[in-house]
């Protein structure tokens, strides 16, 4: 599915997706598992997804070539909400998702459950690199100033001392054990190293069923503007689904009196998208604007 918006082509522009290893509002590494699942998504829908320690040269030089995640959490007592904003180097925010939201108790399911129907709105979105962000003016290094050579005994010095350094990190243990798939998530907090899912390989979790259904010619919907979307009558008429903007053009999150998804334009055929008994069901709209 792919959109022909602003959204597709503003993260087109940009090089890797960065994941904090905690995010802010929580006290702890990895709270909830919830920085090892965003970069596990991400993966899996072909982003090329790092920690924030573990930033390429490339990226280092130049934190314009990667968008941030920042994971809203707007959960209340009853309910976990979940909202995943990608945010350029400058802080503006590039992309925003659908919310996420969840009742589980357990804190670790309902983050889950909230975060992975957040991710939904990349569903929509077919990411393909375009080396935009590379395309920078060069930067120059001078080094007029520097020293060209040192004398013999302060060379003896500085390769004794690389010597004793070489040594130490020789010695140094790895930091971090992690292992994340779509049902095992583990970390072990000493310090952050990659994760084991291959960089170059995108695997994308796959639904259990998919259920696609087709749009009863004669049930016309007519969308009539309100304060943050469109609310859709029938003929009779009645409201059937109420539409509330997205940060993306042709999405919308979608509430009726029975389901929540979202809805997106897929060429010309609008798209009711939602789980249904652990299924997911993409249902072919008539709406007229």
């Amino acid at each position: 599915m792919g959109l022909s918006t602003s959204a597709q082509t503003d993260l087109n522009d940009y090089k890797y997706i960065i994941v904090p290893k905690k995010f802010d509002g929580f006290k702890n590494v990895n709270e909830h598992q919830t920085s090892t699942l965003i970069k596990y998504l991400f993966t899996g829908k072909g982003f090329n997804t790092l920690y924030d320690d573990q930033l390429p040269d490339d990226l280092k030089l130049n934190r314009c070539l990667a968008l941030q995640v920042d994971l809203q959490d707007d959960s209340t007592m009853f309910s976990t909400k979940t909202t995943i904003n990608l945010k350029d180097c400058n802080g503006n925010i590039v992309f925003s998702t659908m919310e996420g939201l969840s009742k589980e108790k357990q804190y670790k399911e309902a983050y889950s459950e909230a975060i992975r129907e957040s991710m939904r709105s990349f569903n929509a979105i077919n990411y393909a690199y375009n080396g935009k962000s590379e395309k920078n003016e060069t930067i120059t290094v001078s080094f007029k100033n520097d020293v060209k050579w040192l004398d013999e005994s302060s060379s003896n010095e500085v390769a004794q001392a690389d010597s004793k350094k070489n040594e130490v990190h020789a010695k140094k243990e790895p930091e971090v054990i992690e292992k994340a798939t779509e049902t095992t998530q583990y970390y072990k907090d000493n310090a952050p190293v990659a994760s084991d899912i291959n960089k170059g390989k995108t695997e994308a979790p796959a639904f259990k069923k998919l259920e696609i259904k087709k749009p009863n010619v004669k049930d016309i919907w007519y969308a009539q503007p309100t304060e943050n979307g469109f609310q859709l009558v029938d003929s009779t008429p009645q409201i059937r689904m109420n539409l509330l903007k997205s940060s993306a053009a042709d999405v919308y999150m979608a509430k009726t009196d029975a389901k929540n998804g979202m809805v997106y334009k897929k060429d010309s055929t609008w798209i009711f998208e939602y789980y249904e008994n652990d299924k997911l069901v993409q249902e072919e709209l008539n709406i007229k604007f």
